[in-house]
């Protein structure tokens, strides 16, 4: 999917929401354990209940990777289900990868040639060598952690580097890493402060945007501060749209949780 098309489908849905498919087996309704696979039933019923309010979805592989074999068979038969059945959606793969050339390469394989995710993740401490293997795929895109929504991103990420913050020279070095263009970025959504600096080094970047909710990001402020001509935003929600009920009815739950914040963003659109 190009950054065209996926413009093109958040002016479509008047959305930019991406949810998070964070799927943990002690929070999801209990009739669902029953089922052969709970996580992609409950994915399934997800999806289907918030397509239409939906630009983006993004699971998170550590809720997967935690059930081994099964939990990756749940993975495929995720992105498998979006793909065949709403291909005009985005995917990402939180995956937040990144080590030396020839294994993020075969990262970037796993992700883009088998499981044929849209975007991936990746963790730029490694460097140039450790993200260009992503980079080098034809209108997939790699989202670099660049400022992220967690107590701890004040440990490193903004601290002073020869008079500059790390995130910003993490920015700014990656714009000359090969096919650049390819490149999106995470920035918390409880670091809007950072956000109007940011914009001034990537104006024309998307940006996937966690920590609206549960984490305390504000909504208004992101668009403020973050919307740029394309609208170059994705807001991530994950638990307060997916575990809005824990009941039958979690699905269409979800699916109000969901259309509140399309609504919202409808109207800074």
């Amino acid at each position: 999917m190009t950054t065209s098309q996926l413009t093109e489908q958040i002016r479509l849905k008047k959305s930019f929401l991406c949810i998070g498919l964070d799927v943990d087996l002690t929070k999801i309704p209990q009739h669902l354990l029953k089922e052969e696979d709970p996580i992609f039933a409950f994915n399934k019923a997800i999806i289907d209940a918030t397509q239409h309010l939906a630009v983006a979805y993004k699971p998170n592989l550590a809720f997967y990777e935690a059930h081994g074999i099964k939990g990756f068979q749940a993975l495929g038969k995720t992105i498998d289900y979006l793909n065949e059945n709403y291909p005009e959606i985005f995917t990402i793969a939180d995956a937040k990868r990144g080590d030396i050339g020839n294994t993020s390469g075969m990262y970037a394989k796993a992700f883009f040639e088998d499981l044929k995710f849209d975007s991936v993740t990746v963790a730029p401490y490694m460097g140039k060598d450790s993200v260009e293997p992503f980079l080098a795929y034809e209108n997939k895109h790699t989202i670099l952690l660049a400022l992220t929504s967690n107590a701890g991103a004040y440990d490193f990420q903004t601290q002073q580097v020869e008079g500059e913050e790390l995130y910003k020279k993490v920015i700014k070095t990656s714009k000359e890493w090969k096919n650049g263009q390819n490149l999106m970025y995470v920035i918390g959504a409880t670091k809007t402060e950072f956000l109007q600096e940011i914009r001034k080094i990537i104006p024309e970047s998307f940006l996937l945007v966690p920590g609206v909710g549960a984490q305390g990001g504000n909504l208004k402020e992101v668009c403020e501060f973050g919307m740029n001509r394309n609208i170059g935003l994705l807001i991530n929600a994950s638990r307060a749209v997916i575990y809005a009920s824990h009941g039958a009815d979690f699905a269409e739950a979800a699916a109000n949780e969901a259309e509140k914040l399309q609504q919202e963003m409808a109207s800074f659109l």
